[in-house]
């Protein structure tokens, strides 16, 4: 089966190069899709030289003429997918590509349509900020409520698909609520979501970490409006 991993970018010069070479690395028939969501860092500069650099590789770019979000990023990068399975990169260094082979494997055995990297199940993963794990355990915590599906980690920063079920589905997402609506949507369709450990290295707001808390109040109502709405 074939990958088709998607890479949004929005000012992440010193990450998205080194991103790029881990994914391409992997032991995987892929295509990598690269957005660069209006970056002004120098990442669109990387980025043409990534794309000069793998010109003859199964690589494909988007560049946003200014900033407009991770989810308008993946739904333009959606639309250029032709592998079986989707999976959504982030350019930092905070997740290990290494590990997407693991995450690709059930989807590949039949046993899920929807796997997400699940970043807390790993004993050591929780020693984290105490502000940080609560909004994580409140946001999960309001998926397994509203949408009687058990999840520890519903911000997970990878998320695998079956194309066929992400492309089915509707997304009006501009930002970060890419994340709660897409959980929304596929648990109000009846699909489960298989969560595999992954290994988390998180970032400061310093070292470029762009969500904030404001995102946690707008992931809190898009669980709540998707589950009686759309």
């Amino acid at each position: 089966m074939k990958v088709s991993i998607i890479i949004p970018v929005y000012n992440e010069a010193a990450t998205v190069e080194k991103i790029v070479e881990k994914v391409w690395s992997l032991p995987l028939k892929k295509e990598i899709i690269i957005v660069d969501d209006g970056s002004t860092d120098g990442s669109r500069e990387i980025i043409k030289s990534i794309e000069e650099k793998y010109r003859d590789k199964e690589m494909k770019f988007i560049y946003h003429p200014e900033n407009k979000g991770k989810g308008e990023a993946i739904k333009n990068a959606l639309k250029l997918v032709e592998g079986d399975i989707v999976v959504i990169q982030d350019a930092d260094m905070e997740l290990a590509p290494e590990e997407i082979p693991s995450l690709v494997e059930p989807i590949k055995q039949g046993k899920a349509r929807v796997v997400y990297g699940a970043r807390y199940i790993k004993p050591e993963q929780r020693k984290r900020p105490f502000l940080r794990n609560l909004a994580n355990y409140i946001l999960s915590l309001t998926v397994t409520l509203l949408y009687r599906h058990k999840i520890t980690d519903e911000a997970a920063g990878y998320k695998v698909f079956l194309t066929s079920v992400i492309k089915d589905i509707p997304l009006h997402c501009r930002g970060f609520e890419f994340c709660p609506e897409i959980t929304a949507k596929v648990l109000k369709r009846g699909e489960k979501i298989l969560e595999v450990p992954v290994s988390y290295d998180p970032r400061t707001a310093e070292e470029g970490k762009k969500i904030c808390w404001k995102d946690g109040f707008k992931a809190l109502w898009t669980l709540f409006k998707y589950r009686f709405v759309g």
